[in-house]
């Protein structure tokens, strides 16, 4: 009876899958096993790869405590002697053809040894197991069977705490992104003209862009900043074109009725792919290639609904579009623009502030050199203006509107490379504060590297723009040994725009998570990305924010639209105040409880008054950033976020406060100097990383000594990157010198990207094992000594 009943339980678990003493089982095992394409991933260039197995997080399966039930296999058999069982599961572990039968299931060495973990873990632990599972541990432990009979079961176990190798040809076709032109059937559907409109800063190509836009019966603008989809909007209707703003944040319309205008101007992450319009414009096409934003070009140029679309921006981009309308059967028609007026590199760098002339800008890097050069300009009785990347849009327009202003007694301007794009100035010499600026790799990382050609082109390119009261503009640096690398770097071709990036939209991370419904969002997107597929053409964007974001929030209890839509927040993750009021955000939106204009008050500790210092100012454009944030919302659940009116009002007096405060910023400055532990109030926390072009000589982070990253022979560098991290290191030793005394090389070293925290600590680490191994200094002198006089007395 008892055989009878185990022929009858063992029947479905096997189906042609048992394993019966190695090599007859396994033939019968291939073929199902061939049929599996679950271990491999087709690349872009046909070629197969395997998945990163290193993103599948198992789905914890708890074992089988006291069963309400009986145990069906013990009354069949006899109750499982778990000691006998635990070696047959370890010898079942050892047997090379079952980790081959494992890899030919899409088990890889990881996922076999986490799976067996997990399978070992369960049978042990549980207190009964499934009646044919009992009898086949019962009959390998009587030694009437053998243990590969158990792969059925352990594969079945693997499937359910691994469930993505049984759906890897699904989540391989829903993140195929090789062909992207077929996700807009309707631009498709027509036939649009493309006119690329290609030339250098100041050379009318967005002008000519423009006049056709307005002459159209409708039309829509997308561009890079708020600034440039505000200014758009603001001439359109100033010239009886009747216009409507969107932005991430604002929707202003035209019509006093809330119609919609037949024009529109809108930040390009905001343009929609199903409006049909005459005209479309493109701004700034070469940002297609931006490790973080590049896919919202790439989704305009393809999925806009327009009969002409009009594609503005450098011409190293001409050859990366014309391919990628190859792909969907529009030709492109190239219209060249040259500069208005001419551009002169100096022979000669400024070297002292106190050589300033009326309509010059300095361009600095970072915050901590635009707060040090503007109160030197001070110091000197002049009067400047101040334009950064994290002010607020009103203030940036102000500090501009002050510096144009001919009647205005400030006359220099010292900014960011923020200028480069969104601002009108009268410029009349750009002055290169420093050529090397820290930078975000594709790691997320912070390298210090010299400035593009293409950079280096749109910052000079302001200077001496057209119709301004300066007809020529002029470009140099503020030290000497900078200015030959200058005129190299402008002197150098644009390299082409290679790749457009994509990023993967909701729909697909909502199928993906069809598939994967216990797997995190951030775990969702990192095992899309890994079996994504693209062509030369593409590439996928830098996920890092949203991930941080995903990892952020994952704790509260969100469905995943929401969750989605929290995580694609335009804000930055180095500021705590901003991602803990996200996180405030998502937690009372989780409650269903709306977030009134009175919480968010209490939240930010509003009214604010102006700030006294510069940490006060920082706090002021993170509270900034949070009325962005809530605003940003709000257009997304109106009924969550219900007070964006009110709220668009106290942030129109905050940027009132924030302009106060810029325009005292050297006083801010003075106190912030006075007062103790607040020298440094910019954040530069994130982690840094040795420059691209020293990876020869900076050990890597992976498996290099570490003891080698001090082993920096300039030579190695190259001439240009030598003279510029000579003359960057000696500004950055000046500046330590006047803000912290004679400071430590470590943290200088940190700063200029040449060591990282990690190697900082492994330095330490080995420092400290070789100096008591007596392989350093006086110590090792000594030890070295101590030996030769024991090797003596051995001699004698």
């Amino acid at each position: 009876m008892r055989r009878c009943a185990w022929s009858l339980l063992r029947l479905p678990a096997r189906a042609g899958l048992v394993l019966r003493h190695g090599g007859a089982a396994a033939a019968r095992l291939r073929p199902a096993a061939a049929s599996s394409s679950s271990s491999s991933s087709v690349g872009g260039d046909g070629s197969s790869r395997a998945p990163d197995t290193s993103l599948f997080v198992p789905v914890p399966l708890k074992p089988v405590g006291d069963a309400a039930e009986e145990d069906v296999g013990a009354e069949l058999t006899r109750p499982l002697d778990k000691g006998e069982v635990l070696k047959n599961l370890n010898k079942f572990y050892k047997r090379k053809e079952i980790q081959r039968l494992g890899a030919e299931n899409g088990l890889d060495a990881r996922l076999f040894h986490q799976a067996f973990i997990s399978f070992r873990k369960y049978i042990i632990e549980s207190s009964s197991v499934s009646a044919d599972l009992h009898i086949i541990l019962n009959d390998i432990c009587c030694g009437a069977g053998h243990v590969d009979d158990l792969f059925p079961f352990f594969l079945r176990h693997a499937k359910q705490i691994f469930p993505m190798l049984d759906c890897m040809d699904d989540l391989r076709k829903i993140s195929d992104l090789r062909l992207p032109p077929n996700w807009y059937p309707d631009a498709r559907a027509i036939q649009r003209k493309i006119i690329f409109h290609a030339g250098p800063t100041n050379s009318g190509k967005t002008y000519h862009a423009i006049q056709r836009f307005l002459s159209a019966k409708s039309g829509i603008y997308c561009g890079p900043l708020k600034l440039l989809a505000h200014e758009i909007f603001q001439k359109s209707n100033d010239a009886k074109v009747p216009c409507d703003l969107v932005t991430g944040e604002e929707r202003v319309y035209a019509k006093e009725d809330a119609r919609q205008a037949p024009h529109v101007a809108c930040t390009i992450e905001m343009c929609s792919t199903n409006t049909p319009y005459e005209v479309a414009v493109i701004d700034e096409i070469q940002m297609i290639r931006d490790p973080a934003r590049g896919w919202a070009w790439t989704r305009a140029l393809l999925g806009l609904c327009a009969e002409e679309i009009h594609v503005c921006g450098e011409a190293a981009a001409i050859d990366l579009v014309t391919e990628l309308m190859y792909t969907t059967g529009e030709e492109v028609e190239v219209r060249n623009y040259k500069r208005l007026t001419p551009l002169t590199v100096l022979d000669y760098a400024l070297e002292s502030l106190d050589n300033l002339r009326p309509g010059d800008c300095i361009v600095c890097f970072s915050k901590n050199d635009i707060y040090s050069v503007s109160r030197q300009i001070e110091a000197r009785g002049l009067e400047c203006a101040v334009i950064y990347g994290s002010l607020p849009p009103g203030t940036k327009l102000e500090q501009a509107k002050k510096f144009n202003d001919p009647d205005d007694p400030c006359k220099i301007l010292v900014a960011t490379d923020a200028i480069g794009m969104g601002l009108n100035l009268c410029i009349r010499r750009i002055i290169f504060n420093s050529i090397v600026k820290p930078t975000i790799n594709e790691k997320g990382e912070k390298e210090i590297d010299s400035i593009t050609t293409s950079q280096a082109l749109q910052i000079a390119g302001r200077a001496g723009r057209y119709g301004s009261s300066f007809k020529q503009g002029e470009v140099t640096t503020m030290h000497r040994d900078d200015l030959m690398q200058l005129k190299e770097i402008l002197s150098e071709p644009v390299r082409p725009v290679k790749a457009a990036g994509l990023h993967p939209t909701p729909e697909q991370i909502e199928m993906f998570a069809y598939h994967l419904p216990d797997a995190t969002l951030s775990n969702l997107i990192d095992i899309f990305v890994s079996l994504s597929q693209v062509d030369g053409l593409y590439f996928v964007c830098n996920i890092d924010d949203f991930k941080f974001l995903a990892d952020m929030i994952q704790h509260i209890p969100l469905n995943l639209r929401s969750r989605y839509v929290f995580c694609t927040a335009p804000l930055n993750r180095k500021e705590p105040f901003v991602c803990t009021t996200l996180l405030k955000f998502a937690r009372q939106f989780s409650r269903n409880e709306p977030l009134t204009f009175d919480w968010l008050c209490r939240h930010i500790k509003w009214p604010l008054a102006a700030p006294k210092n510069i940490k006060e100012l920082v706090h002021l454009e993170a509270v900034h950033d949070v009325f962005d944030l809530y605003l940003w919302l709000s257009y997304r659940f109106m009924d969550m976020f219900p007070d964006a009116v009110l709220v668009r009002d106290i942030q129109k007096k905050l940027d009132n406060i924030i302009q106060v405060g810029v325009c005292n910023i050297t006083k801010l400055i003075r106190a912030s100097a006075a007062a103790p532990g607040t020298a440094e109030v910019v954040s530069e926390d994130f982690p840094l990383s040795r420059t691209k072009r020293d990876t020869r000589a900076v050990s890597d982070h992976h498996g290099a000594k570490s003891t080698e990253a001090f082993s920096i022979p300039v030579e190695v560098l190259g001439e240009r990157r030598a003279k510029n991290l000579k003359a960057y290191r000696s500004a950055m030793r000046q500046e330590d010198m006047k803000s912290h005394g004679r400071g430590s090389l470590a943290n200088r070293l940190l700063r200029e990207g040449l060591l990282t925290q990690e190697m900082l600590r492994q330095l330490e680490s080995e420092w400290q094992d070789q100096h008591r191994n007596g392989r350093y200094g006086l110590g090792s002198k000594r030890d070295d000594q101590n030996s030769s006089k024991e090797t003596g007395r051995k001699k004698k």
